[in-house]
């Protein structure tokens, strides 16, 4: 990681937010760095929504200059074709993600190799091995383009080290240049410099780790100084003593 970019703006690689709050989302919409948006049923249900397609009809249509991704819930494949087929129709810059198994572990590579044959710009998620991202490299089109989306921050919950297998990984989607490898799941701001080092095209971050790029480049002086203060004055604010 010796060339790591050490600025914002010398990063390439493509920051998308993770989210379900509506202003936050625009919020964030607000901001050029941000170039797409990915959601979650599961992020949905904690941010209270409970009209899955007025949200995000609603959300495609306040944000149509980026692309958004939307999941299909459905856990068999005729149902995960039909609601793809249906969330396709929302807006133009919608991506239809698909998980790579259903709760069976059933590998979703029919339904992947249909839509994205019929032209259907997928975001296959939840994706944790290599031997995933090759079977879905082979369902994917090549003439469509599409997102494969690692969950590089679970793969690290596991204590393995995520960059070697996404570097892996990008090799694999060599095949399908259409396709871009997703950084998903990230913990930490410092995964966006891990995941930009290593060439993946995008990664997906919550608000509160892409708030912390206003940090990058602080004097870390000054940070150990702002720190020492925080909790001198927190210490103050509760009249803590000791006898």
């Amino acid at each position: 990681m010796a060339n790591m970019a050490k600025r914002v703006e010398d990063l390439k690689i493509k920051l998308f937010s993770d989210g379900a709050d509506f202003d936050g989302i625009m919020k964030m919409a607000a901001d050029p760095k941000i170039k797409g948006f990915t959601t979650n049923p599961t992020l949905m249900r904690k941010a209270g929504i409970s009209d899955y397609e007025a949200f995000g009809r609603k959300v495609l249509a306040a944000i149509p200059d980026r692309p958004i991704s939307l999941e299909v819930f459905a856990d068999d494949f005729d149902g995960m074709r039909r609601q793809g087929r249906q969330i396709a129709t929302w807006g133009k810059n919608v991506n239809v993600k698909v998980p790579v198994t259903n709760t069976k572990s059933e590998f979703t590579g029919p339904v992947i190799r249909e839509l994205s044959k019929d032209g259907v710009v997928l975001n296959i998620t939840a994706i944790l091995s290599l031997d995933q991202v090759k079977k879905v490299a082979d369902a994917l089109d090549p003439a469509t383009p599409a997102i494969v989306s690692v969950f590089a921050g679970r793969i690290a919950d596991t204590g393995v080290d995520p960059a070697p297998l996404m570097a892996e990984a990008l090799k694999i989607l060599q095949s399908r240049p259409k396709a871009e490898l997703l950084w998903a799941s990230p913990r930490e701001l410092l995964n966006v410099f891990q995941a930009d080092e290593v060439g993946c095209h995008i990664i997906t971050a919550t608000p509160d780790v892409l708030s912390k790029l206003k940090l990058v480049g602080k004097n870390l002086d000054e940070y150990s100084l702002e720190t020492v203060k925080m909790f001198y004055n927190d210490a103050t604010s509760a009249s803590y003593s000791i006898n």
